[in-house]
């Protein structure tokens, strides 16, 4: 140092409030029987060992204490309530990236404590970094040292419990439950609001992430987040369920009928042993109530989505759109139908053999997202399983140890859209019939007195008169016509069983 900003320094120290502070520092220094009194302008104090003694002691008392932001930038605690295939998935990442993570956010981070149903289980990962392990709640939930709950325990009834408890007591949260905040964003928003509203001074927010909720592996959560808030988007779609996917692949490319793609599902993990979340579509249908909240801002109960599964798809499904040139994907659909009206369903949809999404296969996800500054933007990859998802889980964790804040998880309400249960689309309708005369006719007239316009009807050479079936085409109608159509036709006594009807997915299919 120059001896004019060594004189500033010293001088600042002579008027500091810790007389302490300022002698301590001149003797770690060793500099003070060093200075002479004309340089600085003033005698400095002299020193001894003893002295040194008496400063360090004095500083100490001196020191404030730190702040909450303070103390937990030493380490971020985690409490995990789970301890399967995505709680193992965390602490393996943990255990492997742990210096890495460590340099790159600054703090290390440890599970401090993992919550499990079974101690007596055994585990398939390692567990010599995890601080203690319980099968109490309360273990977790009343530790005050405990930074960040991580809920990847499912369901919706104990996980509330876990969860709101760990905002009330003012800890983050990381959770991989779409079913839960599906059914109680709301309830979840407004609590995160009333605990930030109370904060005592020096105190960090209550964080909420939940990017492992939605399609596993791809960041679509943080995409909605921070990608389109100065755009506008108008069509949300995708494939968003990693189960139905491969199982329609199957039938489509592999020739599987519908029992034969579940069981192949079942042998390889994908499925559960009750699919019905899965095959029914409902599963599918969480996450969309999810993404239309990020990105239309439309609050809406996921029972009135419009949902329908895969169980009814058959074989003939798929003859007939490879003879239509494409294939069928499950798919959930949100759109904007006018400036103030959101529409939002889960279906099968007939998608044509060149769009993007038809060539999604296997348990891959993929979501598109249309709007007015980007096009089109889609994200693709992995949906579920054990490291997709504990990566997205890690991601959340790895924010909110570099202190990344969301003000609002959800982003604001839209306070001038609404949603509304019905869409207008092109239709696939599939009719089982018993040959007679004035069949075509019949189906003319039905679909006239709805006002829905024929497009085509397709009918495949008949190999078994007792499974004959055709489809019908319709032009751009609205749901509730085709719904009233097909009941009117289940009517006639030519027609064998349900129909089946499905959306397709482009206005611009034929073209």
């Amino acid at each position: 140092l120059g001896l004019p900003a060594l004189r500033v320094i010293l001088l600042a120290m002579r008027t500091s409030q810790s007389s302490a502070s300022s002698c301590l520092l001149l003797c770690l220094l060793g500099m003070v029987a060093m200075i002479p009194r004309g340089i600085l302008g003033f005698a400095p104090p002299s020193c001894s060992t003893t002295h040194m003694d008496t400063c360090l002691n004095a500083e100490a008392q001196a020191a404030p204490l730190k702040s909450a932001t303070a103390l937990k930038a030493e380490t971020l605690k985690l409490g995990i309530f789970g301890g399967g295939v995505v709680g193992g998935g965390v602490v393996e990442i943990l255990n492997n990236k742990a210096d890495y993570l460590t340099e790159m956010t600054g703090r290390p981070i440890e599970v401090s404590k993992l919550c499990v149903r079974d101690l007596s289980k055994p585990r398939d990962f390692d567990t010599s970094s995890v601080g203690s392990m319980t099968e109490t709640y309360s273990d977790i939930l009343d530790d005050d040292n405990i930074d960040v709950v991580v809920e990847i325990m499912g369901g919706t009834t104990e996980a509330k419990e876990v969860v709101f408890k760990a905002i009330e007591s003012g800890k983050s949260v990381v959770t991989a439950n779409k079913a839960l905040i599906a059914k109680h964003l709301p309830e979840i928003e407004a609590l995160l609001e009333a605990v930030n509203s109370n904060l005592e001074e020096g105190q960090d927010p209550v964080e909420f992430r939940y990017e492992a909720a939605v399609c596993g592996g791809i960041p679509v959560i943080r995409s909605m987040q921070s990608d389109f808030p100065g755009d506008q988007v108008s069509m949300l779609s995708g494939i968003i369920n990693g189960c139905t996917n491969f199982m329609l692949t199957a039938m489509d490319r592999d020739g599987l009928s519908y029992d034969d793609a579940l069981a192949e599902a079942s042998r390889l993990g994908y499925a559960e042993a009750d699919p019905t979340l899965d095959v029914g579509g409902f599963d599918a249908r969480s996450k969309l109530r999810i993404l239309m909240r990020l990105a239309f801002g439309v609050e809406v109960d996921e029972e009135e989505i419009s949902c329908r599964g895969i169980t009814d798809l058959t074989k003939l499904d798929f003859e007939y759109a490879k003879m239509m040139g494409g294939t069928i994907k499950l798919i959930g659909v949100a759109t904007e139908v006018d400036e103030d009206k959101v529409a939002a369903y889960v279906s099968p949809c007939y998608v044509t053999g060149n769009d993007q999404l038809a060539s999604v296969n296997g348990a891959t996800n993929a979501v598109e997202v249309i709007s007015s500054n980007l096009v089109s933007s889609t994200y693709i990859g992995q949906g579920a399983g054990r490291f997709p998802t504990a990566n997205s889980v890690m991601n959340d964790i790895v924010a909110l140890a570099k202190g990344d804040s969301v003000a609002l998880p959800f982003n604001p309400l839209a306070k001038d859209k609404l949603f509304v249960n019905n869409y207008d689309s092109y239709f696939y309708i599939r009719i089982k019939y018993r040959d007679q005369v004035g069949i075509t006719r019949q189906c003319g007239e039905i679909c006239e007195k709805h006002g829905v316009s024929i497009h085509s009807i397709l009918q495949n050479p008949i190999t078994r008169r007792d499974d004959a079936a055709f489809v019908l085409i319709t032009e751009k109608v609205p749901l509730s016509s085709v719904k009233s159509v097909c009941a009117d036709l289940e009517g006639l006594d030519w027609c064998r069983g349900p129909t089946y009807y499905m959306p397709v997915l482009r206005e611009d299919w034929n073209e």
